[in-house]
């Protein structure tokens, strides 16, 4: 039975506290299991989750600091130590190709698993799948920073009406469905488009074009929001967004379920994040985050 959901490992930003572990999220596309960010924790968390190494087909960093990455040796290692039988590929800044060695390699273990590097150094389509394709765009941030995108292929959704009318059942839908026609009768005069679902993943930057891109039509949005609107200046002088920033970009751009992430430690009550959100203006369903929280992406509209 395929699943899409957003599974919550971490939420915390630079340090982890006594409620929030440091990043990490993990996105159940049907069988597929994309893990962003894994910061320090993350192996344990999956087990807290009940995720797997074996459920791991990708691994996507936005960037090096240890937040978001200090969990990768964990994670690697987790998935030799349970010979997952499939690659697995990793997805990181190209800059950063240093970093991704070290936690590689940290520390000595036997290698059975396949780990394919694909580091990412520009805009762009990074992998397409028959179920997906995976884009990065450049974030602004001290360091380098790429967010991610997963763009679902349109297919194609039947209507029962309109075959009822041209005398199409049985057997003959799937047919029509697999050859493009059936008697005369074209594909797009019994069915209409069906949207592809699309999530964006936006970590540690500023307000920038690559915010926007990735956010585009999401049915999904997780993205920082280390401040609050109060915060601003701070938002901006390190390198992130506030709850209102992330907020509007939302709301901007028709995201359908925005999920708010990557809190300080200087804010112990997540409530006000929600409130700041919905005051600049996001109508959608709307997250804050909390660890170990289990988020399935929107039913299709």
């Amino acid at each position: 039975m395929s699943v899409r959901e957003l599974v919550v490992l971490g939420t915390a930003s630079q340090v982890p506290t006594r409620h929030r572990n440091h990043n990490g999220y993990l996105l159940r596309w049907d069988g597929d299991g994309i893990l962003f960010d894994p910061g320090e924790g993350t192996q344990r968390q999956m087990l807290h989750a009940g995720a797997a190494a074996h459920d791991l087909r990708r691994v996507c960093v936005t960037h090096f600091h240890g937040d978001h990455s200090l969990g990768l040796a964990g994670v690697i290692q987790r998935i030799n130590l349970d010979k997952v039988p499939h690659r697995i590929t990793a997805h990181y800044p190209k800059s950063g190709q240093l970093f991704f060695e070290r936690l590689r390699y940290a520390t000595a273990y036997r290698e059975t698993v396949g780990i394919t590097e694909a580091p990412v150094a520009e805009d762009g389509v990074i992998a397409t799948t028959p179920a997906y394709t995976l884009e990065a765009r450049r974030l602004s941030h001290p360091v380098d920073s790429f967010g991610y995108r997963l763009v679902e292929p349109d297919g194609r959704r039947m209507l029962p009406e309109r075959l009822a009318a041209h005398g199409i059942k049985g057997p003959d839908v799937g047919r029509i469905q697999r050859e493009g026609s059936l008697d005369g009768v074209a594909l797009e005069t019994v069915s209409e488009v069906r949207r592809g679902q699309r999530f964006g993943f936006v970590m540690d930057t500023r307000l920038c074009d690559g915010v926007y891109a990735l956010a585009e039509g999401c049915d999904m949005l997780v993205i920082e929001s280390t401040f609050l609107d109060a915060d601003e200046q701070l938002a901006v002088e390190y390198g992130h967004l506030t709850a209102g920033q992330a907020a509007r970009v939302a709301q901007g751009v028709g995201v359908r379920h925005l999920v708010l992430t990557h809190f300080s430690q200087r804010y112990a009550e997540p409530e006000e994040f929600e409130r700041q959100a919905r005051d600049a203006g996001f109508g959608g369903e709307l997250t804050v985050a909390r660890d170990l929280l289990r988020v399935p992406l929107p039913k299709r509209v």
